[in-house]
């Protein structure tokens, strides 16, 4: 155990560690220490194995003692909300772009990283316990931001004269639910309720090896994520993903901090929400922009601005969560 620092929070070191971590990897693959490939290799990794096993391991074993997450859920998707609102009208009104662009950048800025990132640095700053309420935001995250670009982006088709490129809403919701079946992170979260439902024990050495497996996600996670922003990077548009960027690392937190007050959330239930809707947009909104075809460059520039700076405006937030909560 390290002892802690009297020139700052308890929750600066965790700060450091967790953004010295993506700088090393985001190094790494701009001075070429690593070939591209190895880089991919390690976002596979870690997408397909590593974090989907801790999401396993949390939801089987985890003790929830917080209560419902109703009311975390609430205070979470509302700052989702108001963000993603926020940023539509934004993109639309003050720079002219049409309705597909402002469902991208809705997503880009209400889409918090909340496994990449989100995982390794609520686990540094407020231990297990507050893992464990993340994990109830993840469980619900991604199947609702997924669903809901796919719904808005068809409608933005139509309004924007596109049609709906021959697709039934049939064939859209078949395909929806294939790539969310698919998705290795909701396998994990699907194959942890089932045994935690069941009430059976995770053998010891089956334990032991998805623990090994699982307890490398963290830092191997934010490597990743470094090499990954090293590729995407600045792709132009940058007044637009500021104004996104300043959407998700000051609006977000801000709603979510006064839903947290106005629900009456406990204490570090609202710290991880507020933590949680700090955090700046990750590969899952570009990807988002990849599948609906537009939008990549101002998901990119956003995503990569948005870690830069989130290393000192999540800091912030923890420090106000601290002194209101």
């Amino acid at each position: 155990m390290y002892p802690e620092s009297p020139l700052m929070p308890p929750f600066a070191e965790t700060i450091l560690v967790v953004f010295t971590l993506i700088a090393i990897g985001y190094g790494a693959a701009a001075l070429r220490v690593l070939k591209p490939e190895t880089g991919d290799g390690l976002s596979d990794f870690v997408f397909t194995i590593a974090v989907p096993l801790l999401l396993f391991r949390i939801i089987a074993t985890a003790s929830f003692d917080h209560g419902a997450p109703w009311a975390v859920w609430a205070a979470y998707f509302t700052s989702v909300l108001v963000t993603w609102v926020s940023a539509h009208l934004i993109i639309r009104a003050g720079f002219g772009r049409d309705a597909r662009s402002g469902v991208v950048a809705g997503v880009t800025a209400g889409f918090s990283n909340l496994v990449l990132l989100g995982l390794p640095f609520i686990t540094g700053v407020y231990g297990e316990d507050g893992l464990a309420i993340l994990s109830q935001i993840v469980t619900i995250h991604l199947p609702i931001m997924m669903a809901a670009s796919v719904i808005l982006f068809e409608w933005a088709l139509k309004r924007d004269g596109a049609g709906t490129g021959g697709k039934s809403m049939m064939a859209l919701l078949t395909g929806f639910l294939r790539q969310l079946f698919s998705n290795p992170l909701i396998v994990g979260i699907l194959c942890g309720f089932i045994v935690r439902m069941s009430g059976l024990e995770i053998p010891r050495v089956a334990d032991r090896v998805i623990g090994s497996l699982g307890g490398v996600a963290g830092p191997v996670a934010l490597f990743a994520m470094g090499v990954s922003l090293r590729g995407y990077g600045i792709r132009g548009q940058v007044p637009q993903a500021l104004s996104l960027v300043t959407l998700k690392l000051m609006l977000m937190p801000a709603v979510a901090l006064g839903m947290a007050l106005v629900l009456g959330l406990p204490e570090l239930q609202a710290k991880v929400v507020v933590a949680a809707a700090s955090l700046p947009a990750g590969v899952n909104s570009w990807l988002i922009a990849s599948r609906l075809g537009t939008g990549q460059r101002l998901a990119s520039s956003s995503m990569t601005l948005g870690t830069a700076l989130a290393a000192a405006t999540t800091g912030l937030w923890l420090l106000i969560a601290e002194a209101v909560l």
